[in-house]
């Protein structure tokens, strides 16, 4: 398994509006992309080579709601991307790493994710993410 690059990095926030007004109007960077999945409201900011996925959620139920109440908005978690999803989490779970996601899934853009736990990777909450959309 070979990461290719950082894709992205979500960061969790109360309000998507305001956090796009101040990546957009502080830090002068444009909002590239913008798409509603499931309880989660998103918006890109890319950044060089890597996007700043701002996340907020329709619901304090929801994984990002449940993720600011318990720890406040900020970085959620990394996402590298790799060019064969289903080999990466195959080799994964054969060095023993936990996975949250056994089967990729359907993310934004339509490519396919899968997380892994952070109990294995330091604490961090690390998403892989297909290189192309399937």
């Amino acid at each position: 398994m070979e990461l290719k690059k950082i894709d992205h990095i979500g960061i969790a926030v109360h309000n998507l509006a305001s956090a796009k007004a101040f990546y957009r109007e502080r830090l002068g960077l444009a909002i590239e992309h913008e798409e509603v999945k499931g309880d989660m409201k998103i918006a890109f900011v890319p950044v060089g080579e890597v996007n700043i996925e701002l996340i907020e959620s329709t619901s304090e139920d929801g994984v990002i709601g449940k993720f600011i109440s318990r720890r406040g908005e900020g970085v959620h978690h990394i996402a590298y991307e790799v060019d064969n999803i289903k080999d990466a989490l195959k080799r994964l779970k054969n060095d023993g790493i936990r996975l949250i996601d056994e089967v990729p899934r359907r993310g934004a853009h339509g490519k396919k994710v899968a997380f892994l736990h952070p109990k294995d990777t330091n604490g961090v909450l690390t998403e892989l993410v297909a290189k192309k959309p399937n």
